[in-house]
């Protein structure tokens, strides 16, 4: 009964930003459960690999490109591939940017407008196209990759644009969540810790960074894709199917201080 909750057989899946790092890790983790993946991604090359790694392990996908910043492809994106795969039941949220040390009265206006396009924009713009399909069909589950950030303060970097992006993103898995609860779509995040990924690299080698990233986390470790992948999984399936406006912590501890 309850590992039948995780079996994602004949639903469609997008991930977005999906080529590598924690995309690449969630599209497996669907792709292992029998969902039929789809990786979008702004670089088509990343995408192609990322399908690559899919086929290597058995398991077919999508590779297709998408600037999740541009609403009028991801408008046409979600149409087409919901026409042309079948229906598109879960939507991963995680293309994203990740950067940081800019002071907050360094930070240029193109530098902070880039950050809240692709982290927020986007989110909102894939939600609200591939949301859309999903009500029309009265089923569906979209799950957004905020950060710990969206909670806390990071130190000793300076971040006050990726921190405002993540916690945007969290209120809009709240309110997206409120609105659609009752048409039968689950709108829920998950909020990492550092994860190794080439997106983190800055800070890990960086050894004062890195050390007092591991003296903030109880764990006294970073996180991997695989685990933020795990949390993605049970969200999208119905394992999960009381849940919905949540973002869950996968931090290591590191908000318990």
């Amino acid at each position: 009964m309850y590992l039948q909750k995780y079996d994602l057989a004949g639903r469609g899946a997008v991930v977005t930003g999906g080529g590598r790092g924690i995309g690449l890790a969630c599209a497996q983790a669907l792709a292992e459960a029998g969902a039929r993946v789809v990786i979008a991604d702004i670089e088509e090359a990343v995408a192609a690999e990322g399908k690559a790694v899919l086929a290597g392990a058995g398991h077919a996908a999508e590779a297709v490109h998408l600037d999740v910043t541009d609403p009028e492809a991801v408008r046409a994106a979600a149409k087409e591939l919901n026409a042309r795969l079948g229906a598109i039941d879960i939507l991963v949220n995680n293309a994203g940017i990740a950067r940081s040390g800019t002071a907050a009265e360094e930070v240029a206006d193109e530098h902070w407008l880039n950050v809240l396009d692709v982290n927020l924009n986007g989110t909102f713009w894939c939600a609200r196209a591939f949301g859309a399909e999903m009500l029309a069909r009265g089923r569906g589950a979209v799950v957004n990759i905020g950060s710990m950030s969206g909670y806390i303060v990071n130190k000793p970097q300076k971040q006050s644009y990726y921190n405002a992006s993540k916690a945007a993103v969290h209120h809009l898995t709240r309110s997206l969540a409120a609105e659609w609860a009752d048409r039968g779509v689950r709108v829920n995040a998950v909020a990492p810790t550092y994860i190794d990924t080439p997106l983190t690299r800055f800070g890990m080698e960086d050894p004062e960074l890195y050390r007092v990233w591991i003296e903030m986390t109880p764990m006294r470790r970073v996180g991997r894709p695989d685990e933020i992948a795990s949390v993605v999984l049970f969200l999208a399936s119905d394992a999960a199917s009381l849940m919905t406006g949540s973002i869950v912590l996968a931090d290591g501890g590191y908000c318990c201080w």
